[in-house]
Formats: structure tokens, C-alpha cells, sequence
């Protein structure tokens, strides 16, 4: 069976599952939201109208009490603005009513309200006569009592709709734990049998996908010989089946590229050699005195030729440290004199862009076993890259510093710096992190090419804007 259907059929079945996990999460959100929509519009208002309804009448009482101590009118002027709102609260409680018990409450409530209502019409009256004694009679005897029940009855009416809320959550908690328990066996299902089929798939998948990995690296680091064996019939042994016959038209390219550059380089190296000393010569007016336009056409020859020996010879230096073939002649040597006569020999192109070049030392021994020439080649290609990727008035300084076993080449700069997205390609063939300074994108390679070849390695740290700093470490011996 092919792939695509294994995925697809065990993908269904996962689908059907959770579909009908779907279906009744649905129902069952729908009855929860259902409640809860009665509970918030309702049930809530409803207990919290009936609440303060309730704690309105002490205040009510209050107010009567301070008007018949007090006899001042304001008291009985919040005492009437308080009832008429009392009133209205039993009104619209009548809304919130869903048994008969609560209709029958609020009944019995708005009839004790009004008879309270009417009493305390009465003691206003036996107040203005003067009749005090009267009113307070009448106050403390029948005005008490309604109040009273008029608080009793909607305290009751409270629990009752207080009961009504209760019932709401628990249905509410009911509804959850049969969704809980529908949804969690719907999804243990669909899990298992998503588990059981795609396990058996991604366990043939991720074997094959790691053998590709593998190879893939491989081919990326240059290091791929073997194909990979084929033993399935789907798409992914197509896919492995392509990767080799890819590999190998890679591997193909590859050398046939080397042997190109390698070719082409060595042939140019004879001729652009001739034509180099040929424009010496005549720079040196030895065929003769030249006049000033013939002196500056064979100073650019003499410049051009310069510029493509040295890619020429770069590009075969990079060839060999590809094939491992780098010519290394080790000899005991002060590594500080071939970092001295480095900077030595660029401070005039440090001093002609503006470039404060500096050497600074770090320990006292700094001899180490190593080739000169190579060692003077990396040093000369990081300061130079430094020059020009600083600024003029800018600082390039050389460090070199003993660490025991170890040797480290610092180079240091106050440059544009690198982006962080270059950073870890710096070191890749005609790789450049500023096009437009300049340069052949291969010095890079061969200061790693030449460090691997001793033994050591090469760091970098940039921030883009501030500077770099490239560290080549290498071991004494």
C-alpha cells in the first residue's frame, strides 16, 4: 500500500472519531451555556434584587424612628423616596418569579408593604396633631410588626431563589462531569487510534528520514560515498531512490568544478605570471623611458595582473586544502615576529585609509612548531580584511596571546561588523558578508583551511556596527 493511502485511511478514522467527539462537545456546550445564560440573566439578578430589597427595610425603620424622635421632615422625606423605590424592586421582582411559592411570597409581601406603608402614613399624621404618644405607640406596635414580616417574607423569598441558584450550579456541575466523561472516552479512543496507526508510520518514517539526515549531512560536508539502500516501495523509497541519483550528480558536478577551477588556475598562472614581470619591466623602464600615460596604462596592467595572480593563486590554494593536499613545511618559530612583519607589511594600507593599526602581546613564550609562510598568510588576510571593513579612524590591533598549550591570533577591529545571518557562512567558499567592499570570498576559507591544517581552529564574534574579532587558535606542536 502506498503511503499517501496508509495516511489517509488512518487519518479518517481519526477524523470520524473526533467528529463525533465534536457532536456531542456541541450538545453539550449548547445545554452548559444554556444554563449558565439562565443563571447570569436570571437567577443572579434575581437573588441580588431580592437581597436588597431585603436590607432596605431596617433602613426604612431607621428612618421612621428619626423622624418620630427627630420630627424633622427630611427623614421622612428619604423615608417616602426609599419606599417608592422598595416598591418598584417588588414590581420587578414579579419578572424574576418562576414557582408559585415565590409568586405567593411576593404577594404576601407587596400586601404587608402597602399595610406598613399606610401606618407609617398614620404616625405622620398623629405627628403633625402633636400627638406623639400616639405615634409612638402605633410605631412601636403595629409599624414594627409589618416591618417585620415584610423583612421575613423576603428573606424567605431570598432562600428560596438562593435555592434556585444552587440548583442551577448543580445542574451546571452535572452537565460538566457528563461532558468531561463523553468528551475524555472520545478522545481516548481517537488517541488510541491515532497512536496505533501513526505509530506504525512514523516509526518507518522517522527510520528512513533519519537515514536521508544522515546522508543529507554527509553530502553537505562533502563526506558522501555510499548510497543508501532501498528496501521499500512507497513514496519514501522513491524519495531515496532520487537521493542517491542526486548525490551522485552532486558528487559529479562537484569535481567536475574542482577540476575545472584547478585547471583553468594553473593555466592562468603562467601567463598572468609573464605578463606581471613584463609590466614590471616596463615600469622599470628597462626596454627604455616611458612617458607619463604609457608609465600609468602599464601601472594598471601591472595592478591587474597583480590582483588576478593573487585570485589564481588563491583559488588553487583552496583546491588543494579541499583535497587535503596543502603543502605544510613545520619549523620552530617566534610567532610574534611573523605577526610583526604581518602588520609590518600592511601598515602602509592601514595608514593610506585612515586605520589605526596596533599589535599588542599577551604572555612571554610564542614559539610554536608551524609554517611560516602559511601562518604570515593568515595573519595578513585578517588584517587586511579588517582594514578595509573599518572605517577611517577606526583601531585594527593584532593580538597575540599565550595560553599554555595553546597559541591565539587575534584579530580585532572597530569595523561595520558582520550580520548575524552571515555569521555562521563567514568561513564558506566565495562567501561574503559585504559585496560591496570588495574581496573574493575565499581569504575566510583559507584561514580555516590553513588553521585546520595545523591542528587548531578559527573563532569569530561580530556585532554589526560595532566590530569583529576572529581568533585563530593553534596548538605549540
Amino acid at each position: 500500500m502506498r503511503l499517501a493511502s496508509k495516511i489517509f485511511l488512518t487519518s479518517a478514522v481519526v477524523v470520524v472519531v473526533l467528529a463525533g467527539v465534536g457532536v456531542l462537545s456541541l450538545r453539550a456546550i449548547g445545554r452548559l451555556a444554556s444554563v449558565n445564560r439562565e443563571i447570569t440573566t436570571r437567577t443572579v439578578p434575581a437573588l441580588r434584587l431580592a437581597s436588597s430589597t431585603r436590607d432596605a427595610i431596617p433602613t426604612l425603620v431607621r428612618l421612621e424612628a428619626r423622624f418620630l424622635v427627630l420630627d424633622d421632615p427630611r427623614f421622612m422625606t428619604a423615608w417616602n423616596e426609599r419606599s417608592d423605590r422598595l416598591r418598584g424592586s417588588l414590581v420587578r421582582l414579579r419578572e424574576y418569579a418562576t414557582n408559585g411559592t415565590e409568586a405567593r411570597l411576593l404577594d404576601d409581601a407587596t400586601e404587608s408593604f402597602e399595610r406598613y406603608y399606610g401606618t407609617v402614613g398614620q404616625i405622620q399624621m398623629l405627628v403633625g396633631r402633636g400627638q406623639r404618644a400616639r405615634a409612638a405607640a402605633l410605631s412601636e406596635g403595629a409599624a414594627r410588626t409589618l416591618a417585620d414580616r415584610v423583612e421575613a417574607i423576603l428573606e424567605a423569598l431570598t432562600e428560596s431563589m438562593h435555592a434556585d441558584v444552587l440548583q442551577a450550579q448543580a445542574e451546571v456541575a452535572r452537565l460538566e462531569a457528563r461532558t468531561w466523561s463523553g468528551v475524555l472516552v472520545a478522545l481516548g479512543a481517537a488517541v488510541g487510534l491515532a497512536l496505533l496507526g501513526s505509530g506504525l508510520i512514523a516509526n518507518r518514517l522517522t527510520q528512513s528520514l533519519g537515514t536521508l539526515s544522515a546522508a543529507t549531512a554527509a553530502v553537505a560536508a562533502g563526506s558522501f560515498e555510499e548510497p543508501i539502500a532501498v528496501e521499500s516501495r512507497d513514496e519514501v523509497g522513491e524519495l531515496a531512490r532520487s537521493f542517491n541519483a542526486m548525490a551522485r550528480e552532486l558528487r559529479r558536478m562537484e569535481e567536475t568544478k574542482e577540476e575545472f577551477f584547478a585547471s583553468v588556475s594553473h593555466e592562468l598562472r603562467s601567463p598572468l605570471t609573464s605578463i606581471r614581470e613584463g609590466a614590471h619591466l616596463l615600469r622599470d623602464r628597462i626596454s627604455g623611458p616611458l612617458n607619463d600615460k604609457q608609465r600609468r596604462l602599464v601601472e594598471i596592467i601591472g595592478a591587474g595582473s597583480d590582483r588576478l595572480l593573487g585570485l589564481v593563486n588563491q583559488i588553487l590554494e583552496v583546491s588543494r586544502l579541499r583535497a587535503g593536499v596543502l603543502p605544510i613545511q613545520r619549523v620552530r618559530l617566534d610567532l610574534d615576529k611573523v605577526v610583526a612583519r604581518a602588520v609590518e607589511e600592511l601598515r602602509p594600507s592601514a595608514d593610506q585609509a585612515g586605520v589605526v593599526l596596533e599589535r599588542e602581546r599577551v604572555g612571554e613564550d610564542f614559539s610554536l612548531t608551524a609554517d611560516e609562510d602559511r601562518l604570515l598568510q593568515v595573519v595578513v588576510n585578517l588584517v587586511s580584511n579588517a582594514i578595509r571593513f573599518t572605517r577611517r579612524g577606526g583601531r585594527v590591533v593584532a593580538r597575540l596571546v599565550s595560553t599554555g598549550t595553546e597559541l591565539e591570533i587575534q584579530v580585532e577591529d572597530t569595523g561595520i561588523g558582520i550580520p548575524s545571518g552571515e555569521l555562521p557562512h563567514i568561513f564558506e567558499r566565495y562567501r561574503q558578508a559585504h559585496s560591496d567592499r570588495g574581496g573574493t570570498g575565499l581569504g575566510l576559507a583559507i584561514v580555516r583551511g590553513v588553521a585546520q591544517a595545523h591542528g587548531g581552529r578559527v573563532t569569530v564574534e561580530s556585532q554589526e556596527g560595532k566590530g569583529s574579532r576572529f581568533t585563530v587558535l593553534l596548538p605549540r606542536s
